[in-house]
């Protein structure tokens, strides 16, 4: 049960006009969710938005879906802020 939740606020945030990368406060990331949830008429939507995005744009699709799935991890009981993202490039 706990992944579903996790999964369709992760949707959610996918589909919400959040910038990718943010780390934004737990009361903004509910709003975003709640936002993203009624302007697709749904999960299935924010799910479907989603599954748009991975056809129409792979290369941003799996970064934004890394980012939503890290702060809707944010929400559960117990969670830490997760560190920002690091990458590392080749000079």
């Amino acid at each position: 049960m706990r992944s579903q939740l996790l999964s369709a606020r992760a949707a959610a945030l996918f589909a919400s006009e959040l910038p990718t990368g943010s780390r934004p406060a737990l009361s903004v990331v509910g709003a975003a969710i709640a936002s993203s949830v009624h302007a697709c008429g749904g999960t299935r939507g924010c799910v479907a938005m989603m599954a748009a995005a991975y056809g129409d744009y792979p290369e941003t699709s799996a970064p934004r879906m890394r980012w939503a799935l890290s702060v809707a991890s944010m929400m559960a009981p117990g969670a830490t802020r997760p560190e920002p993202d690091r990458e590392l490039i080749a000079a």
